[in-house]
């Protein structure tokens, strides 16, 4: 069974930090990438992160580039993003998604992110 497990999420003040994690089992890790998404009430689901597990090759959305930082530890089948200077813009719901190809097959449960002011 696939699972995708994330947690980190917290209660953060502006300019704070949080590291989220993505546990993953079930599936062959080296073969997927793995994506951050997030969604936040009254907005689209945004693409923030992710990370190839097999060649390593990362991808930020604008809005975060500069700020979070995405990385994989093959060997625990985890994905990490490392998120500084969090501002109230990036609370949402964090969710981690697995990609063979092209399509976002497997997702979380998702983490609450809230940064106050």
């Amino acid at each position: 069974e696939v699972q995708l497990v994330e947690s980190g999420g917290g209660l953060v003040q502006a300019g704070g930090s949080l590291r989220l994690s993505c546990a993953a089992s079930g599936f062959t890790f080296d073969d997927y990438a793995i994506g951050w998404f997030r969604r936040s009430p009254g907005k689209e689901r945004e693409g923030v992160s992710c990370i190839s597990s097999s060649d390593g090759s990362t991808h930020y959305a604008d809005s975060v580039k500069g700020r979070f930082t995405i990385s994989s530890d093959n060997a625990k089948n985890t994905v990490y993003l490392k998120m500084n200077s969090l501002k109230p813009d990036d609370t949402a719901v964090y969710y981690c998604s697995a990609r063979e190809v092209v399509d976002w097959n497997y997702w979380g449960q998702g983490t609450q992110v809230t940064v106050s002011s």
